[in-house]
């Protein structure tokens, strides 16, 4: 009987597992705790054209959208021209790099979690508001190549979140369906965009949520 009972829970578990067949990971505020460094960048660059946003708006109105959306929200409020967008946006880029180069490093926990995944076959992707460029030098700096399946930026959709559209490419790119998925988010914008994507959710509130316990407790609820 014991061995039945052992049996049957191995066979559980292989169920249980099998239904999530991919874990998609947005990357400001789930995988790297860039909320504040997006807010300096681009801050700095605004400098120079004498505009500014303040933390509070930041939070409430330009959290996790895409640096061109947050230059046409400030020109619909009569602080930017148009002809600024470029400079800014190069320059927001710029210091960007600089940020992750010098405050983004490997983290033990997020890799042990990618690590367990990867053992129990399932893929990984991320699926990002950012520039490819940005997250790409993110992923090297947490030093997780070797266990992402592929990555997406801003470029890859014409509608970034919260538009599902990024997270509707990833789940036709790993060649599942979104009730197979579980996304990682944490932003109000982010979290749209998931939940329309029609796969589970977990929410983050800080980085330190991201980890093996939380992500193999969710998937178990969602068995359940």
């Amino acid at each position: 009987m014991i061995r039945l009972a052992s049996a049957l829970i191995s066979q559980l578990r292989l169920i249980i597992f099998s239904m999530i067949k991919a874990v998609i990971f947005d990357l400001d505020g789930v995988l790297v705790e860039a909320k504040d460094w997006h807010y300096e960048c681009l801050n700095i660059a605004l400098s120079v054209f004498g505009a500014e946003i303040s933390y509070e708006d930041h939070l409430q109105n330009f959290d996790g959208l895409p640096t061109s959306v947050k230059l046409n929200k400030l020109k619909e409020r009569g602080l930017l021209p148009s002809r600024s967008f470029a400079l800014i946006n190069q320059l927001k880029q710029v210091y960007t790099q600089e940020y992750f180069e010098t405050r983004c490093f490997p983290s033990y926990t997020i890799k042990y979690l990618m690590q367990k995944l990867v053992e129990k076959n399932i893929k990984i992707a991320i699926a990002s508001n950012s520039i490819r460029d940005t997250v790409s030098k993110a992923i090297e700096s947490l030093d997780i190549n070797q266990y992402v399946e592929f990555y997406l930026g801003n470029e890859d959709v014409d509608k970034p979140k919260p538009s599902p559209n990024i997270y509707n490419k990833a789940l036709t790119m790993l060649n599942i369906n979104p009730n197979e998925a579980l996304i990682l988010e944490d932003n109000k914008n982010g979290l749209k965009a998931a939940y329309s994507s029609g796969a589970y959710v977990l929410k983050i509130y800080e980085v330190s949520d991201t980890n093996h316990i939380n992500v193999f407790n969710k998937i178990r609820e969602i068995t359940d």
